[in-house]
């Protein structure tokens, strides 16, 4: 294949044309720093400056809080590390779980997550309008309804023109994204970081219910990610360095939430931030203000990306016969259906962060399995197999292998537990104290995975 040709398969500005079908070594291409500004430029976020202010809010102090945002930002390691399945197989992370569970098995996780994209995708498309829409009445350009459906309009269609064109542009809007959105959240925290209050006392003893609250809601959000590294691996060249991947990504995810969490605390400190965008912009000065909404605007819009590109190619693991380009209208078009009773059916915005809060049930003991299953594959994995069905060697029995649904369950049933939502209490969290042990879950379901399996794992390795 010629050079040319190679690099029209996976180019900006073109509509990709690979799903999840196994990417050709010959059209393999980039380095690991794309991993960098991936990850560094869709977690500039403001919902980390919310995570922030929410760790002071369960009673931790700023040097207690700050300590948790950075532990949370050491968990983009074994997000990044989720990746590394990418370069072997050449294909999304929810097609490789597929060695874990089975090809039926994989089935409900894969649904959930079309579902958790989706969720947050809507929120970040929420946030991101609203913002707009304060800043269109700031400039008296437009108000009211008609202000808000330009700004969800604009918001909108940000997001899905890059997802539709596929992974060259994705990497190319979030990088170019990042040097923008970076320089502004600077400023922000140029602004903010002086006035901070280190030694104010925390509002009451956070006990072992504040403590596990405040890691609940700083790892959720990466984990979230798990079900998605690969997507973002799997053009890379077979021979990139696998301990490249790892730190590129985990730096990129590590810098931008830490810098945006401390942010958060910082603030919580000096102002009142259960609005936390009006909290914060009241420490800002007036002509700082409109940059300010336009950051909160730009950094849903990085996050929205990667989800919704993602989402459509999940929805072909779930066996939707249509193109990625295709299949991301759905995605698009459930997104858009949501943000609107989101923005005007106020209600449906508190259900759905509720809902989606309870999914972590789900998604911690599948990434415990899911990162087991690596680790004792050393990321070696039947490429073809994957793809091949019932007559692949990932089929097990009747499409579900018992060790991972066993697994997937045993972490399940901890998580639900002892589960602390506004939907769901588990039976155990009174007895603990009130301490929310949600994510524990996924080493519950990685050890009993590990245990099922450990003599085993070579009979699940492809033939050399």
């Amino acid at each position: 294949m010629g050079q040319q040709e190679t690099a029209d398969v996976d180019e900006v500005f073109r509509v990709e044309t690979h799903g999840i079908d196994p990417i050709p070594d010959a059209e393999r291409h980039g380095s690991a720093k794309d991993l960098f500004w991936l990850w560094f430029g869709s977690n500039l976020t403001f919902t980390y400056v919310i995570n922030g202010a929410l760790a002071v809010a369960f009673g931790l102090s700023f040097w207690q809080a700050t300590a948790v945002v950075v532990i949370g930002g050491l968990s983009f390691f074994a997000i990044s590390a989720a990746g590394l399945s990418g370069i072997r197989t050449g294909t999304a992370t929810l097609v490789i779980s597929r060695a874990a569970f089975g090809v039926r098995g994989n089935f409900p996780a894969g649904v959930l997550n079309w579902v958790v994209s989706i969720g947050y995708t809507i929120v970040n498309t929420v946030v991101g309008t609203l913002a707009l829409e304060v800043f269109f009445a700031e400039i008296g350009w437009q108000s009211g309804t008609a202000g808000r459906a330009v700004a969800l309009l604009v918001t909108l269609a940000l997001t899905f023109a890059v997802a539709m064109w596929g992974h060259a542009t994705v990497q190319f809007a979030e990088r170019w994204m990042a040097y923008v959105l970076a320089a502004g959240f600077g400023v922000l925290l140029l602004f903010v970081l002086p006035g901070t209050d280190t030694a104010a006392p925390a509002a009451a003893a956070p006990g072992l219910s504040g403590w596990s609250l405040a890691f609940v809601v700083m790892l959720a959000g990466p984990f979230s990610y798990l079900p998605m590294p690969a997507d973002y691996t799997r053009y890379l060249p077979r021979t990139t360095s696998l301990k490249s991947i790892t730190w590129m990504g985990a730096l990129g995810g590590f810098l931008s939430s830490v810098a945006l969490g401390v942010a958060g605390v910082a603030a919580a400190t000096q102002t009142d931030m259960t609005d936390a965008v009006a909290g914060a912009e009241s420490l800002l000065p007036g002509w700082f203000q409109p940059l300010f909404l336009a950051l909160v605007l730009g950094g849903s819009v990085t996050n929205s990306i990667i989800t919704l590109y993602s989402s459509s190619l999940n929805l072909q693991v779930l066996g939707i016969p249509w193109s990625r380009s295709r299949a991301i209208v759905i995605s698009a078009g459930v997104t858009a259906l949501g943000s609107l009773a989101a923005l005007f059916l106020t209600d449906f915005t508190t259900s759905l962060l509720s809902f989606l809060s309870l999914l972590i049930i789900v998604f911690a003991p599948w990434g415990g399995v899911f990162l087991a299953d690596m680790l004792l594959r050393r990321c070696h994995y039947d490429a073809d197999a994957l793809h091949a069905g019932s007559a692949g060697a990932y089929w097990y029995r009747s499409g579900y292998h018992s060790a991972g649904i066993t697994a997937l369950l045993s972490g399940m049933a901890f998580a639900a537990l002892t589960c602390d939502s506004e939907l769901w209490t588990g039976p155990l969290v009174a007895p603990l104290g009130g301490a929310d042990l949600t994510l524990l879950g996924s080493v519950v379901s990685g050890l009993t995975y590990w245990a099922l399996t450990r003599r085993r794992v070579a009979a699940y390795a492809p033939a050399a």
